[in-house]
């Protein structure tokens, strides 16, 4: 009987990795792993090793400023990640194989005050602009008032995306339907493919701070209850459009943040179907377990603990903390990003020995 992450994948799951970085990328690929999702975190730690100071110094004769050469690097890896799923693409037509690309979080930045109108023509113009010539990339559009408006012109244009930062059912009907009316303007809809990206563990870390009053039972299942419930709702809605591939729910953030949790625990609870994204230290954990992991995305808990979820967490609430809170945790990532390189720069300029070979 298979265990760790071959058993995920049987129970119906398809597995993907939180994270582009080439050798994380080759160990999942080996293990199961058919797609890759990325952020300013995860191209930020890759930088920082130098293992790619040799690409950054290319970039530099070039004359390309910090924030240019970001988003270059950041086309490379992702393209690289592509090239390791390109087979599975071409092997399932188009239903997966696919890394995720993200718009610039910083258009969401309180900071440079855009108006929303500014925001969501940059959201469209930027989608179009880094899909062009991608058959397996999908563009991450956050479910943000901007990035739900850009979401029916990006479906319409046939991009294929990936709308991020949902925690509510009300945010991923907002941005179904918006994909949805962009793909009845398709002439052809044989390739349309959209997912649907829920932050699981960042609401349980939310209700254990805004929510104390929740019991032992109900805490800590909040971030689950939602992602199954809209699970549920996705596959109920596409069942009848009769699509050639498959519209998912991606279940995200799904690394345990409570030290006392089993680092399994919203692997576990999730299986079963669609995609689940996972840290690189999850899918180890997971691994390394030994453990039996089967289909539970279609069990609830206790009508009770359902009951006592829905009376005490504000909803609206909750949406309105995470989203914002979601932002920052990608804008700064990105500022970080543009420092490093401008760091990165200054250094290789003064130690040319510094510049390591890029892995093949």
């Amino acid at each position: 009987m298979a265990t760790g992450l071959r058993s995920l994948i049987e129970s119906g799951t398809k597995l993907w990795l939180d994270s582009i970085d080439p050798e994380f990328l080759r160990i999942n690929r080996e293990r199961g792993a058919t797609g890759a999702t990325s952020n300013p975190i995860i191209v930020t730690d890759i930088i920082r090793t130098g293992r790619f100071d040799r690409e950054l110094v290319a970039l530099m004769e070039k004359r390309l400023g910090d924030e240019q050469i970001a988003w270059e690097l950041t086309d490379l890896l992702v393209r690289q990640a592509q090239e390791v799923f390109r087979l599975v693409h071409e092997a399932t037509h188009g239903d997966d194989g696919y890394v995720s690309f993200e718009l610039d979080p910083l258009l969401e930045d309180a900071g440079r005050n855009l108006p929303h109108e500014e925001r969501v023509r940059q959201y469209v113009a930027l989608g179009k602009r880094w899909s062009a010539g991608h058959t397996n990339r999908m563009i991450k559009v956050p479910a943000t008032p901007a990035g739900i408006e850009a979401l029916r012109p990006l479906a319409a244009a046939g991009i294929t995306l990936n709308v991020t930062l949902i925690f509510t059912p009300r945010q991923y009907r907002a941005a179904r339907e918006a994909v949805w009316a962009g793909a009845q303007q398709l002439s052809s809809r044989e390739r349309f493919k959209s997912v649907y990206s829920i932050f699981v563990s960042r609401v349980d870390v939310y209700t254990a701070q805004k929510v104390p009053a929740l019991s032992t039972a109900a805490q800590g299942q909040v971030g689950i209850v939602l992602a199954k419930r809209i699970w549920k709702e996705n596959t109920d809605f596409w069942a009848s459009r009769n699509l050639a591939l498959r519209q998912e729910i991606v279940f995200a953030s799904t690394g345990t943040k409570n030290p006392s949790d089993d680092p399994a625990k919203y692997v576990q609870a999730l299986a079963g179907s669609d995609i689940e994204t996972n840290p690189p230290a999850t899918n180890q954990a997971v691994e390394q377990s030994g453990r039996i992991i089967s289909r539970s995305v279609d069990q609830m808990p206790l009508a009770a603990v359902l009951g006592e979820i829905d009376r005490l967490v504000d909803m609206d609430q909750l949406e309105e903390t995470l989203v914002r809170e979601g932002v920052i945790k990608f804008a700064e990532p990105h500022q970080g990003l543009i420092s490093l390189i401008a760091q990165r720069r200054a250094i290789l300029r003064t130690v040319p020995a510094a510049v390591t070979p890029t892995p093949a």
